[in-house]
């Protein structure tokens, strides 16, 4: 059984019309996305980490080629 949000479940069900195979699927693909959406926040994260250490690496370079003798 896949991962569900049990409050989104719960709601859905309380809705008028909808079935229990309905809100069990709806609950079980916003779960979903909100796991590939952690996943492209950790490779975000990475990439900004990167990034902040190239730039950081870069000034460094700059200031030994002009401050230092």
């Amino acid at each position: 059984m896949s991962l569900m949000l049990s409050k989104t479940y719960e709601g859905l069900r309380a809705a008028d019309g909808v079935s229990d195979q309905q809100a069990r699927a709806a609950a079980e693909e916003i779960a979903a996305f909100d796991t590939g959406l952690a996943r492209v926040e950790i490779k975000l994260n990475l990439l900004i980490t990167l990034s902040v250490s190239t730039l950081v690496g870069i000034g460094m370079l700059v200031v030994r080629l002009f401050l230092v003798d």
